[in-house]
């Protein structure tokens, strides 16, 4: 690495890990196996990196979130190092910094069975790296699609940081809330750059129950409608039982989702109520699909207008079909 004045902060292997978020073992490997140490050490033995060395340090995490293997990421990231140093520095040849190799683990988060492929969003949420999370995460959704993306990619992970939080004294909660952000971001994108869906259908109107808070999911399922230009309506997290109604009756809409993630918020007395809620004309008065989604509706058998999806996938082929179904718009 380039010589650094003695000026500068230095921190030691321990605190830029940990700004990293990888182990002090796995710097050490890297300083080691690939000359990515700092030039200047403290007494000629003790590690003390400075943010230039740091820098450096960053952009090999970024390589290697994007599947390049270690060796090659170094390489790269010190080829940059040196080239901005000489004042020439331009954009990497495409070829450097994307070499088609698998990730390795998920940064120490518990991610069971998730493809290596899938691993790197995981890498970037420990190390708090918001520009590799938009990376990866639009990266995903362009590659594989949103389902795909959402089911084998960004839900573990967020179930992975979830677990650890919960076991750990609330251990990784700053990467849960960035993680959470960059997700809804990249999900809302989606939603911006779908084709607008037809003016006079009747939408799905989709809400967490009160007391609920997690609306990630439901937001994934409001991306997946947006991209079939199926009409929707996002209420999001926790909306009241007196709001939920009313928005009913203002919107007639063709079918309403709700988000329940635990078993406390899981109200079946208001799902019945939203599912005998009529509007239109009278005369020609109906009632909308009721959707019951997220876990914490558990096994049971869902009442009359009712359906229990399973998944992001299942949840927008039921919605498609009966929207499909629905014919003519709904007025109050």
């Amino acid at each position: 690495m380039p010589e650094k004045s003695p000026r500068a902060p230095r921190l030691t292997t321990g605190a830029v890990a940990r700004r990293l978020g990888i182990s002090p073992t796995t710097l050490r490997s890297w300083d080691r196996r690939y000359g990515m140490g700092p030039a200047v050490r403290d007494g000629g033995r003790h590690r003390r990196w400075t943010v230039e060395d740091i820098a450096v340090l960053e952009d090999m995490c970024r390589l290697t979130t994007s599947g390049v293997p270690p060796s090659e990421a170094a390489r790269v990231a010190l080829s940059r190092a040196n080239r901005s140093r000489a004042a020439d520095a331009g954009p990497a040849p495409a070829a450097e910094a994307r070499v088609p190799k698998g990730p390795g683990p998920g940064g120490g988060l518990p991610l069971g069975d998730i493809r290596q492929e899938f691993r790197g969003l995981a890498r970037a949420a420990v190390r708090l790296d918001g520009p590799a999370m938009d990376e990866v995460l639009a990266g995903l959704v362009r590659g594989h699609g949103l389902v795909a993306a959402w089911e084998e990619a960004i839900a573990p992970t967020l179930h992975a940081v979830g677990r650890t939080w919960e076991s750990s004294g609330d251990r990784y909660v700053e990467v849960e809330h960035l993680l959470s952000w960059h997700v809804s971001t990249v999900l809302r994108q989606v939603v911006g750059n779908a084709p607008p869906g037809p003016r006079d259908a009747a939408p799905v109107l989709m809400a967490c129950l009160p007391g609920e808070q997690h609306s990630l999911p439901l937001e994934a399922l409001a991306a997946g409608l947006a991209e079939r230009a199926l009409p929707m309506r996002m209420l999001g997290a926790a909306v009241p039982a007196e709001a939920l109604a009313a928005s009913v009756r203002r919107t007639g809409p063709s079918a309403v989702v709700l988000w329940s993630q635990s078993r406390h918020t899981a109200d079946r007395t208001l799902a019945r109520q939203v599912a005998a809620t009529a509007f239109g004309v009278r005369g020609a008065r109906t009632r909308p699909l009721v959707v019951l989604a997220g876990p914490g509706w558990g096994n049971r058998t869902p009442g009359p207008g009712m359906l229990r999806p399973t998944g992001l996938r299942e949840a927008l082929d039921v919605l498609a079909r009966h929207c499909a179904a629905v014919s003519g718009p709904l007025t109050t």
